[in-house]
C-alpha cells in the first residue's frame, strides 16, 4: 500500500467531490469508527497495452450496494454513479494501477447503536498497490489453521463486506502471525475449511480443482467467481464442496484468491509442505491465465475490464 507521504497527494472522492486526501475528515466519535458499521468493497486496477483498467467493476459495485442492503444503508447513489466516482477517482489520481477502495459509513457522532435517519457518507480511494504478500505471490506463503472460527450467518451477515466481520478475520491473522506464519486459514462453526483471512482458499487434488462451498459461510469472491470460470475454460473441473482441515495436508496444491492476494501459492500449513513445498504447476498456469485476464490479452474475458 502507498505511505503516508504519497496518500497527502491524493485525490479522493468524498460526497459526490473529489477532494485532497487530508481534506476528507470526520468527527472521531464517528458512528462507524465506534462500532464497526462501515462497509467496504475492493477493487484493482491494471496497466495494461491499451491503458488502465478496472478489474470486474460491476460487479464490485453490485455487491457493494448488495451489503448497503443488508445493513439499511441509503447510499443516496445509483450503480452506475457510483461506477462513474470510481473511474473518476482513478482518473484524478494519475490514470495508474492501484488499489480502489469504496467505503460507506454512518458519519454521526453520537453515542449508541441507534442509525435511523443518520447520515451515510460514500468515500472512494485510490491508492498505489504491489503484491499483497510481498515475495510470496511468487514463492508461497506458510499458513497456520486457527483456532478462531469463521463466523456464520447466524450470528452476523457473511455474505456482507462490512468492517465488523473483520475483527474475526484481524483476530486470526494476529495469531498467525504471532505464530510465525504468513497467514491464517479459518475453519467453519462445523470444522470444514472455509478461508483465509481476507482471501478465499482453492485446493488442487486428484486432477479436481476444490474450493469450500456456501455452506461454510464464506465471502462468496468475486476473484474466486474469476478463477472458477478460467479454470473451467481451460480444462479444469471444479468442484465447490465441503473440505475437511486435513485436505489441506495432502492435497497437491493451495491457494488462496483475492482482490489483493490475486492468487498466491500456500505452500506450507501447520508446518507441513503442501505438494512438493514449492508453487504447483496448476496454480501457477491458473496465475497466468488470470493474469493474462487483467492485462487485457485475453479476449474472451474482455468484458470484465473498464478502462479508464
Amino acid at each position: 500500500m502507498a505511505g503516508k507521504d504519497d496518500r497527502s497527494n491524493l485525490k479522493v472522492w468524498l460526497d459526490g467531490k473529489l477532494v485532497n486526501y487530508n481534506d476528507a475528515k470526520v468527527p472521531i466519535l464517528t458512528h462507524s469508527l465506534q462500532y464497526g458499521s462501515g462497509i467496504f468493497e475492493g477493487l484493482r486496477a491494471y496497466q495494461n497495452h491499451k491503458g488502465v483498467a478496472i478489474f470486474r467493476l460491476h460487479d464490485h459495485v453490485k455487491r457493494f450496494f448488495r451489503t448497503a442492503k443488508i445493513y439499511h444503508m441509503d447510499l443516496g447513489y445509483t450503480p452506475k454513479e457510483l461506477e462513474k466516482a470510481i473511474v473518476e477517482t482513478v482518473r484524478a489520481n494519475g490514470s495508474k494501477p492501484c488499489y480502489i477502495r469504496p467505503f460507506a459509513f454512518y458519519n454521526t457522532d453520537h453515542i449508541g447503536l441507534a442509525t435511523h435517519g443518520d447520515k451515510v457518507t460514500t468515500f472512494i480511494a485510490a491508492v498505489p498497490m504491489g503484491a499483497y504478500f510481498g515475495k510470496g505471490k511468487d514463492q508461497g506463503i506458510r499458513c497456520k489453521t486457527s483456532t478462531w472460527r469463521r463466523i456464520n450467518s447466524e450470528i452476523l451477515p457473511v455474505e456482507a463486506k462490512a468492517s465488523g466481520n473483520y475483527i474475526n478475520s484481524l483476530i486470526a491473522h494476529q495469531e498467525a502471525s504471532t505464530s510465525g506464519f504468513d497467514e491464517a486459514i479459518m475453519l467453519s462453526l462445523d470444522g470444514m475449511i472455509a478461508e483465509g483471512s481476507t482471501e478465499n482458499i482453492f485446493l488442487y487434488m486428484d486432477d479436481y480443482l476444490l474450493t469450500p462451498n456456501y455452506s461454510a459461510d464464506i465471502l462468496i469472491g468475486i476473484t474466486r467467481d474469476s478463477v472458477i470460470k478460467i479454470a473451467q475454460s481451460s480444462g479444469i473441473e471444479v468442484v465447490e464442496t465441503e473440505l475437511h482441515k486435513e485436505e489441506l495436508y495432502i492435497a497437491d496444491e493451495v491457494f488462496f484468491t483475492g482482490t489483493a492476494a490475486e492468487i498466491t501459492p500456500v505452500v506450507n500449513v501447520d508446518g507441513i509442505k503442501v505438494g512438493e513445498g514449492k508453487p504447483g504447476k496448476i496454480t501457477k498456469m491458473l496465475s497466468q491465465k488470470y493474469s493474462d485476464v487483467v492485462m487485457g490479452k485475453n479476449n474472451k474475458f474482455k468484458d470484465w475490464l473498464t478502462y479508464v
